[in-house]
């Protein structure tokens, strides 16, 4: 133990609470294990071999607290994992999740995928933004390495023809025409303003959404192209009100359509707001306060209440972490349990194998009944349509295959 990690430990308040405590030293500990030479981490753990799991997400930067979130989610799995106990080849194993930061950035998604791969990480969860999971895609598919995407919803990343390329919720075809469906038909939308930010996620999700109700007979009366970094949303805002909108649909991330809703609320604009994916957040409720009320939100997947082992998953999750559980991370969870299984299918720690497996595999996760097809998409995926009332978002429909 260095001069440092005595001092850490020499820092920790004397009324530090016990799961605090607890985090903290598990925390340490596993960065000790990291510094030590692969041969010698084997050893501290008796004859049981390291199996590395990495994960790579946004873990600085605005979309930080989801990020964290899916990683306490992937950790927690393995975590029971290693508890019940595991062997490949009949040799005793523990898998360890090695994260990474991507910052949300392509060219750093690809920094992180090339040091996962020489890592040895037999498999990764991430990346969590379309951009970063397409750049990184081709580096993990010539090493072989299969990639399970928590996110990642652009329908181009699995268009790649890559055998290692997984997303565990839906695409953005299958949201953007979820997402018109409520707003044709349950929102009665007749004139509907479209933003969305420049990104690929953005603008492929406001594309699917237009061809969803252009095909269906309804208006677009608008489109405007924000940056994804702005919160000055002034014009777009100023011509959706000259066309009467009676909806706006935003196509972006959670933080970015939180300060579109204040930005409304502040222009006296009263059509609704219709989002996607990280919107539906506790970050949101957060930054709007009373602010969100009336907003709608698109998430993958069938609320939360409602997943098979819910209640267990979020015992032990808020138990562990001071976070809130994100609406990701039990894809997070799932896609971490999933890698071990296919892990345990091949009897094997091959990459190549493991993906093999994952294209053939039926899992039963926390989210629902896994399956991949060809193309590495979720063959069943739901969603559900939010709404935010009295500072909660509470489920109004849920949308299936």
């Amino acid at each position: 133990m260095t001069r440092k990690d005595r001092a850490l430990l020499r820092a920790l308040p004397v009324q530090a609470s016990y799961r605090t405590l607890l985090s903290m030293l598990l925390t340490l500990l596993t960065l000790l294990t990291c510094w030590l030479p692969v041969p010698l981490q084997a050893a501290t753990s008796g004859s049981v071999r390291v199996v590395q799991i990495g994960f790579a997400g946004p873990l600085s930067g605005s979309s930080a607290r989801i990020g964290k979130s899916l990683m306490h989610a992937a950790e927690l799995a393995l975590a029971e994992v290693n508890a019940r106990g595991a062997t490949i080849g009949g040799e005793p194993v523990i898998f360890k999740l090695l994260p990474q930061d991507d910052r949300g950035d392509p060219n750093t998604a690809a920094l992180v995928a090339t040091y996962l791969v020489k890592s040895g990480v037999v498999a990764v969860i991430g990346h969590w933004h379309t951009g970063a999971s397409m750049q990184a895609a081709g580096i993990y598919n010539t090493a072989g390495i299969p990639q399970i995407a928590p996110g990642s919803s652009g329908r181009q990343y699995t268009q790649n023809g890559y055998a290692t390329s997984f997303r565990i919720v839906g695409h953005d075809d299958d949201g953007g025409r979820f997402a018109s469906v409520y707003a044709l038909q349950h929102l009665k939308a007749r004139r509907i303003a479209v933003i969305h930010d420049e990104t690929t996620f953005g603008t492929m999700l406001a594309a699917q959404f237009i061809r969803g109700v252009q095909d269906k007979g309804g208006e677009i009366v608008t489109r405007q192209l924000i940056s994804a970094k702005t919160s000055d949303f002034n014009a777009a805002l100023m011509e959706s009100g000259k066309k009467n909108a009676d909806l706006i649909f935003f196509g972006g991330l959670g933080p970015q359509a939180a300060a579109l809703v204040l930005s409304m609320r502040r222009m006296s604009i009263s059509a609704p707001l219709l989002a996607a994916d990280g919107i539906v957040s506790p970050l949101f409720l957060q930054l709007t306060a009373t602010g969100g009320n009336g907003t709608f939100g698109l998430a993958p997947g069938q609320p939360q209440e409602k997943m098979t082992g819910w209640k267990k998953f979020q015992e032990k999750f808020n138990a562990t972490y001071d976070d809130p559980i994100e609406a990701f991370s039990p894809f997070a969870y799932d896609a971490a349990n999933m890698i071990v299984a296919a892990i345990q299918q091949a009897n094997s720690l091959q990459p190549a194998r493991i993906a093999a497996a994952l294209h053939s595999m039926k899992y039963k996760g926390l989210t629902g009944t896994i399956a991949f097809d060809a193309e590495g998409n979720l063959t069943n995926p739901a969603y559900t349509i939010y709404q935010v009332k009295d500072g909660k978002w509470l489920p109004v429909q849920t949308f299936a295959k």
